[in-house]
């Protein structure tokens, strides 16, 4: 099946001009042809191609599906960014696949970047979800401090994912089935401890993901499978 991505597809019976001359130059679809489209919020589209040029895609919608929510409950994943942009697009790409529902960026204490370019992250997030036929595109956020987004209200369950001593439960044992959830993941120097002690004092839990000790991006994906291993 041929997805594409029309977010605007409520106003505008056209693909966006990257995902036209993909659909026209390189799969050589044309007038006639039946194509698939999601505007990223729940629902696919089957359309029929009416217009198709170099640069333009006109079309006529002939199906709307819902998509079934795919996972229980809510995830929010809110990590400090990796000095490496790889390693953060990465974690954007497997966590859409798997299933996310916000990305936010932290500014932590030890944040190795201090700044992040969310739209390219979003186009891998568009590809990711694309590529495994899911109709949400996760929200991604602004990169904030770490003591504005704590300060945020919060309606569901709170963690702080942290690798000092203490006593703790893990992400799994503490997640409650079909609730909403925000989850902190701190740098490779880990969040400092008095960020635990201004979390834990918002109301975040603290939690660990496992006995090892383990990279920003991982420990992220980890807190990902983690909570949909729970809401299936």
């Amino acid at each position: 099946m041929h997805l594409f991505y029309t977010p605007d597809i409520q106003t505008i019976l056209e693909l966006p001009e990257e995902e036209a001359r993909h659909c026209i130059r390189v799969l050589r679809l044309t007038e006639g042809d039946e194509i698939t489209l999601t505007d990223g919020k729940g629902s696919f589209y089957k359309v029929e191609i009416t217009t198709a040029t170099q640069k333009r895609c006109l079309f006529t919608i002939r199906e709307t599906i819902s998509q079934p929510l795919l996972w229980n409950g809510h995830l929010h994943i809110a990590m400090a960014p990796t000095k490496n942009m790889d390693r953060n697009e990465w974690f954007a790409e497997k966590a859409t696949e798997i299933g996310l529902d916000e990305l936010s960026f932290l500014q932590c204490r030890f944040s190795e970047r201090k700044a992040i370019k969310t739209d390219r992250i979003e186009k891998i997030m568009v590809s990711a979800m694309k590529q495994s036929l899911k109709a949400r595109l996760p929200q991604i956020h602004e990169m904030i401090t770490f003591d504005r987004f704590i300060a945020q209200d919060f309606a569901g369950q709170k963690f702080i994912a942290h690798c000092y001593e203490g006593e703790k439960k893990t992400f799994k044992e503490s997640l409650i089935p079909g609730s909403e959830a925000l989850i902190l993941v701190g740098p490779e120097g880990d969040f400092s401890p008095e960020e635990v002690e201004k979390a834990i004092a918002n109301g975040f839990l603290p939690v660990s993901l496992g006995n090892s000790r383990l990279r920003t991006e991982t420990a992220a994906l980890v807190a990902c499978m983690t909570f949909n291993l729970v809401n299936q």
